[in-house]
C-alpha cells in the first residue's frame, strides 16, 4: 500500500492521541478483543478438556501442544512472513482461528469430538497463532512513525494486560452460566471481531512482498540471512537477544511459580491467589500506560530505563523470598511492583528492534526472538521449578530476583558501551 500512514497527520500524534487515529486505534481495539478471547480460551479450553477426560495429565497435554509450534516452526514462519503482506496475514490468521475454535463446540454438539480430534485442532490453532505475534510486531513500524514505536508497543502490551485481567474472570463466569463449550463460541467470535477491526487499517508494505510467489522462496538461505543479522551482523540486536534470554529465564519462572509461592510461602488459598494474579496484572497495566505517556528518548535513555526497572523488580522478588511473616497487603504491593517494573522490558525492546531491523527482515528477527524467548522460558520454568521442589520456594524466588538483577546489569553495561541505534535500511 502507499505510504499513507507515514505522511498523514496521524504520523505526528503521540501518547493517548495515538489511540484516536484510524490505523493504530483499530489495531489496538482489535487486539483488546482478541486478547480477551485468549483469556477466555485459556480457562474454557482447559476446563472443557478436564470435564471431558477427568485427567489432569490429558489436560496439561494442551499446554505442550501449544508450546511446540513456536519452537519448531518459528524460524520457518519468519522467512515466509517477510515476503507476505502483514495486514493480509493477520486477517487470515484471525479468520482461521475463528473457524478452528468454532469447530470444537460444533463437533462436541454433534457428538463428533474425540480427544484425538481435539488435540489436532489445538495443535493447528497453535501453529496459526504462532504467526500472529511476529506479524503484529512486524506491522507496527509500517503503521506508525519511528518516534511513536515505544508508545505503540506499550499500548499493544496493555491489550495483553487487559486480556489477563478480564478474560479469565469472564471465562469463569461464562462457564458457570452457559458451560465451557458455549464459552468457546464466544471465544471464536472475538477472533472474528479482531479480523473486522484489521480491514480499515492502512499498512505500508515493503518491496520484498511477493504474495503467492513466496512459495518459491529459498527457505534455508533466507533463514540463515535472518540468523546472521541477529547473531553476527548487528551488535545492538545481539545484545538485546542476550538480555531477552536472561529476562525470559527469570520472569517466566516467577509467573509459573506464583501458585506455589502463594500456597507454600505465603500460606494463602485460591481466593488470595486470584488477588495476587490481579495485582500482577494491575502493575503491568499501570506500567504500560505510564510508558505510553513518556517521550521515547534515545537508545541509552531507554536501555537505562530497562536496567533501572529490572533492578527494582529483582529487589522486589528477592524481598518476596525473604519475607518471614507474610502480610497479604505488603505481598500484594510487592507483586504490583514486580508486575510494573518487569513489564517495561518488551515494549522498549520491541521498539528498538523495529527501529534497527530492515523491513524485509522484520519477520525473521521477531520469530527468532520469539523462539529464543520460548526456549529460555521453558528452561527457566523447569530449572526454578526444580529449585522450588528441592530447596524451597523462597530460595527459588531469591534466585529469580538475582537473575533479574543480572539482566539489569547486562542492560546497563550495554548502555554504557554507547551502542547507537541507527535507522533501519530497507
Amino acid at each position: 500500500m502507499a505510504d499513507e500512514s507515514q505522511s498523514s497527520p496521524e504520523s505526528n500524534v503521540t501518547g493517548w492521541r495515538l489511540l484516536g487515529t484510524r490505523d493504530f486505534g483499530c489495531l489496538w481495539a482489535g487486539q483488546v478483543v482478541s486478547q480477551i478471547g485468549d483469556g477466555l480460551n485459556k480457562v474454557a479450553l482447559l476446563w472443557f478438556v478436564y470435564e471431558m477426560t477427568g485427567s489432569a495429565l490429558k489436560m496439561t497435554a494442551i499446554g505442550l501442544l501449544q508450546t511446540i509450534p513456536p519452537l519448531v516452526f518459528g524460524p520457518l514462519i519468519g522467512v515466509y512472513l517477510d515476503h507476505l503482506p502483514k495486514k493480509m496475514v493477520m486477517i487470515v490468521v484471525d479468520l482461521l482461528r475463528t473457524l478452528m475454535v468454532l469447530l470444537i463446540p460444533l463437533f462436541y454438539a454433534m457428538d463428533m469430538l474425540t480427544l484425538e480430534r481435539l488435540y489436532v485442532l489445538v495443535f493447528l490453532i497453535s501453529i496459526v497463532s504462532t504467526v500472529f505475534g511476529p506479524a503484529l510486531a512486524s506491522a507496527v513500524p509500517l503503521i506508525v512513525q519511528r518516534s511513536q514505536l515505544t508508545t505503540a508497543n506499550a499500548f499493544l502490551q496493555s491489550t495483553t494486560n487487559i486480556g489477563v485481567l478480564l478474560g479469565p474472570a469472564m471465562s469463569g463466569l461464562g462457564i458457570a452460566l452457559i458451560g465451557a463449550q458455549n464459552v468457546l463460541y464466544v471465544d471464536a467470535a472475538t477472533f472474528f471481531v479482531s479480523a473486522l477491526f484489521l480491514f480499515p487499517i492502512r499498512v505500508r508494505e515493503n518491496k520484498s512482498v511477493k504474495g503467492l510467489d513466496v512459495l518459491a522462496t529459498p527457505v534455508m538461505q533466507d533463514m540463515m540471512v535472518g540468523f546472521r543479522f541477529v547473531f553476527l551482523q548487528h551488535r545492538v540486536v545481539f545484545s538485546l537477544m542476550i538480555t531477552a534470554v536472561l529476562y525470559n529465564l527469570a520472569i517466566s519462572a516467577f509467573v509459573f511459580l506464583l501458585p506455589v509461592v502463594a500456597k507454600e510461602l505465603l500460606q494463602v488459598g485460591p481466593m488470595e491467589l486470584g488477588w495476587l494474579w490481579s495485582a500482577l496484572g494491575i502493575g503491568m497495566l499501570a506500567a504500560s500506560i505510564w510508558l505510553a505517556r513518556m517521550p521515547q528518548g534515545t537508545f541509552q535513555e531507554r536501555i537505562s530505563k530497562i536496567g533501572r526497572s529490572l533492578t527494582i523488580g529483582g529487589l522486589a522478588v528477592c524481598a518476596l523470598g525473604l519475607i518471614q511473616t507474610p502480610v497479604l497487603f505488603s505481598t500484594f504491593l510487592l507483586i504490583v511492583i514486580i508486575g510494573g517494573s518487569t513489564s517495561l522490558f518488551y515494549p522498549v525492546v520491541w521498539a528498538m528492534l523495529q527501529e534497527v531491523t530492515p523491513e524485509h527482515l522484520l519477520g525473521r528477527v521477531f520469530t527468532t526472538f520469539s523462539v529464543g524467548g520460548m526456549a529460555s522460558a521453558m528452561v527457566g520454568m523447569a530449572g526454578f521449578g526444580w529449585a522450588a521442589d528441592t530447596l524451597g520456594p523462597a530460595v527459588s524466588l531469591i534466585g529469580i530476583g538475582l537473575l533479574l538483577l543480572l539482566t539489569a546489569m547486562v542492560t546497563l553495561q550495554v548502555s554504557r558501551r554507547g551502542l547507537v541505534v541507527s535507522p533501519a535500511v530497507a
